[in-house]
C-alpha cells in the first residue's frame, strides 16, 4: 500500500508541476502578445520602419497575385463588408477584416518555425437588423506555425479558423465563427478591381510616402449562410472588398477618418473618405471614386463630395460622439444622398474601438442603395496605431 501511495503521490507532483509549467508558459505568452498588441496599436513604441518600402509612386498591379500579401511593406489589411438578406427580407450586415503588421524587416537569422516578424489581427462583426443586435470580436495571432498568415497563389489570408480564400478563380470564400455567431459566404466578382487614388496610389497626406497602395472590388455577388444563436439563415446580397498595403499612412496632424462604401441599386458604387485633422479641418488629399455599372471609373476629389452631418449618437461604453446620419452632395452628378445606419450602435469593442456598420442610402425614390461606413479616431487619435 505504501508503494502505491508513493506512486500516486509522485504522479500528483508530476501533474502539478506540468500544470504549473503550462500556466507559466501561458502567462508568458499572453504577456508577450499583450506587449505586441500595445506596440502595434501605438500604446508603446511601434517598432522601426527601416528596411520597408514606402508607397511613393503608382505601381503596376497583377491580379490575382496582388490579392496576396506584400511583405516588403510594413502594414497591410484586407476588408470585407456586405449587406445580405433572406428572401423573406430579414437583413444582416457583416464585416470580416484581417490586418498584418511587420515588426522587423529582416528575419534571416531566425530559422525556427515559431519565429516571426509578423503579427496578425482580425475583426469579425455582424449586424442583425431585425434582432436589433450588433456582435463584434477581435483576435490576435503571431504569423508563425500556421496560426495566422497570408499567401497569394492561391489566395488565402487567415487567423485561426477565420479565413478568406479563393479556391475557385473569380470567387472568394469567407468563414468566421465566434460564440454562436458565424458566416460562411461565397463572393463572386462582377467588376474589375478599382484602383483608388492615382492609379492605386492613395495619399493620406501631402508628405511623400504617407500613402498606401489601395484597390477595391466594389461589387461582389454574395450568397451563403449566416448563423445567429443556433439559427441558420440562407442569404444573398452585395459585398465589397478593400485591400491596402503600405509603410506609412496618416499625416502628423491627422486623428482619424470617415469612410463610405455605397452600392446603389442602379449598379453604381461610390467610395468617399475624408481624413480629419486635430484642428477640425480635412486633409486635402481626401476623395474617392464613382464606378459606373459598366465598370468605368471617375475619380472624386475632396470638393467633389460635400458631406453634412445631420445627427449624432453617443456611445454608452466609450463616451465617443459619432455622426449618425449624413447628407452627401455629389457635385459631378448633382445627386443628393442621405446615409442612415441600420442600427445606431455598431461600435466595435476591440483594442482600439471604432464604429463600422451597415447603412441604407436614401434618394428621391426612397431607398436607393446599401453600404458601409467606418469612423475612426473618435476614441483617441489613430495616428501611429495599426
Amino acid at each position: 500500500m505504501s508503494k502505491v501511495r508513493s506512486q500516486r503521490t509522485l504522479l500528483w507532483v508530476v501533474g502539478l508541476l506540468l500544470v504549473a509549467s503550462l500556466v507559466i508558459m501561458g502567462v508568458q505568452f499572453n504577456r508577450g502578445l499583450a506587449r505586441v498588441r500595445a506596440e502595434v496599436v501605438g500604446y508603446a513604441p511601434a517598432g522601426d520602419s527601416t528596411g520597408f518600402e514606402r508607397a511613393t509612386a503608382p505601381r503596376a498591379f497583377d491580379f490575382p497575385a496582388d490579392h496576396g500579401p506584400h511583405p516588403r511593406f510594413q502594414m497591410e489589411w484586407w476588408y470585407y463588408t456586405g449587406n445580405v438578406q433572406m428572401t423573406t427580407g430579414r437583413a444582416f450586415g457583416y464585416q470580416l477584416t484581417f490586418f498584418r503588421r511587420a515588426l522587423a524587416s529582416d528575419m534571416s537569422a531566425r530559422s525556427s518555425e515559431f519565429a516571426t516578424n509578423q503579427v496578425f489581427m482580425a475583426h469579425f462583426a455582424l449586424t442583425d437588423v431585425e434582432g436589433h443586435h450588433f456582435y463584434s470580436t477581435e483576435r490576435w495571432a503571431r504569423g508563425a506555425a500556421g496560426q495566422a498568415g497570408a499567401q497569394g497563389m492561391p489566395y488565402r489570408v487567415w487567423l485561426d479558423d477565420w479565413s478568406a480564400s479563393a479556391s475557385v478563380p473569380g470567387s472568394m470564400h469567407l468563414v468566421a465563427e465566434n460564440e454562436g455567431v458565424a458566416l460562411d459566404l461565397m463572393l463572386r466578382g462582377v467588376k474589375a478591381p478599382v484602383l483608388q487614388g492615382d492609379a492605386g496610389l492613395s495619399q493620406k497626406s501631402t508628405e511623400v510616402g504617407n500613402a498606401s497602395y489601395y484597390y477595391s472590388l466594389t461589387r461582389l455577388e454574395t450568397q451563403g449562410v449566416i448563423r445567429v444563436n443556433g439559427q441558420a439563415f440562407t442569404v444573398r446580397g452585395p459585398s465589397w472588398m478593400d485591400h491596402e498595403f503600405g509603410t506609412s499612412s496618416l499625416g502628423p496632424n491627422a486623428v482619424g477618418w470617415d469612410w463610405f462604401s455605397l452600392q446603389l441599386v442602379d449598379g453604381r458604387e461610390l467610395m468617399y473618405f475624408r481624413i480629419r485633422r486635430s484642428d477640425g479641418s480635412i486633409e486635402p488629399v481626401s476623395g474617392g471614386v464613382l464606378v459606373e455599372p459598366d465598370g468605368r471609373q471617375h475619380r472624386l476629389y475632396q470638393d467633389d463630395v460635400h458631406l453634412e452631418v445631420l445627427s449624432f449618437w453617443q456611445s454608452p461604453r466609450t463616451g465617443a460622439r459619432y455622426p449618425a446620419r449624413w447628407r452627401l452632395r455629389v457635385v459631378p452628378t448633382g445627386e443628393v444622398l442621405e446615409v442612415v445606419p441600420v442600427l445606431a450602435d455598431q461600435e466595435l469593442q476591440v483594442t482600439a474601438p471604432y464604429w463600422e456598420g451597415a447603412v441604407r442610402v436614401y434618394g428621391g425614390a426612397g431607398v436607393v442603395g446599401v453600404g458601409y461606413v467606418e469612423m475612426t479616431g473618435y476614441v483617441g487619435s489613430m495616428r501611429d496605431r495599426f
